[in-house]
């Protein structure tokens, strides 16, 4: 059926699409008049990434009275020794003739994976969360934003999580999924850490998820002279390496941010001591 009064038509699917080309793009020639198009989508299984040229192709040309067109759109494909394969410089040339849109890219290879990525998005950036941010991650201002997770092959070094709280000043759920130890932490100087670094703070963090995350990674959030978290975080971990990280729950270092704990949520096989108690005083251990 064709919509030709329509105006204004905004799309968001959080959920990856693999019709992307049989399903989104024949939506053009329903909305031949439309006006104002907004476009939230995460597509896998293209053979190549949805960019500035697709997006011309596919979209644009064939909608003679678009005037506004917001995008945030994820592909995601798999790696099988391909070569010439898009940096992100060339992904970003490809929106040079978008004169009236502020265009960010991101493109990441993940050998390990076997898969790529590729985020393309108008900015100011629209949605409430921001997915798979890696050490590439471009930078910019994201008060909007509340929900964010962290994934990469190679190592979260303490200028990124900087970045991260600098670009999310309202972030409130944080997921981070890296099992590479730290750069930097074998060339500290003290057992905790350098007192030049400025501590890393989140105001409005209320869940912090690192089950999939090295432990470098808990110390990075649990030690004090790195990280202020808030007085109301539910922190999700394995109950192993935090019981390394916190020296069997007798880390000073350690210790103020654990008590700021609202709840506990651990996973693996363990048993807890009864002075574990104390250190966690106001915490609920799930």
């Amino acid at each position: 059926e064709n919509l030709p009064n329509l105006k204004c038509f905004s799309l968001y699917c959080h959920t990856e699409t693999v019709v992307y080309d049989e399903l989104v793009v024949p939506l053009r020639h329903r909305m031949l008049n439309l006006e104002k198009l907004g476009l939230y989508i995460r597509v896998c299984g293209k053979n190549t990434f949805v960019d500035g040229n697709d997006l011309k192709k596919n979209i644009i040309n064939n909608m003679p009275r678009l005037n506004k067109f917001l995008f945030n759109i994820s592909s995601t494909n798999r790696l099988h020794n391909q070569i010439n394969l898009p940096s992100n410089k060339d992904i970003q040339y490809t929106f040079k003739d978008f004169q009236d849109n502020h265009i960010i890219s991101c493109v990441d290879y993940f050998s390990e994976a076997e898969r790529s990525q590729c985020h393309i998005y108008s900015y100011p950036y629209q949605l409430k969360y921001y997915d798979n941010i890696t050490n590439n991650f471009p930078g910019g201002l994201f008060k909007c934003v509340c929900v964010i997770s962290l994934f990469d092959e190679r190592p979260f070094e303490y200028e990124f999580f900087l970045r991260i709280a600098q670009s999310f000043p309202f972030m409130k759920k944080l997921t981070l999924i890296n099992m590479k130890s730290q750069n930097g932490k074998r060339c500290k100087k003290s057992e905790d850490d350098n007192q030049d670094l400025s501590i890393v703070e989140y105001p409005h963090l209320t869940k912090l998820d690192l089950i999939e995350a090295h432990e470098d990674y808990i110390e990075q959030f649990l030690i004090d002279t790195k990280t202020c978290l808030s007085n109301n975080v539910y922190l999700a971990v394995l109950y192993q390496p935090l019981r390394r990280v916190t020296e069997k729950f007798t880390r000073n270092a350690t210790r103020i941010n654990c008590e700021k704990l609202r709840s506990l949520g651990l996973q693996g096989k363990y048993r807890i001591p009864k002075y574990v108690k104390q250190y966690f005083p106001h915490t609920k251990i799930l």
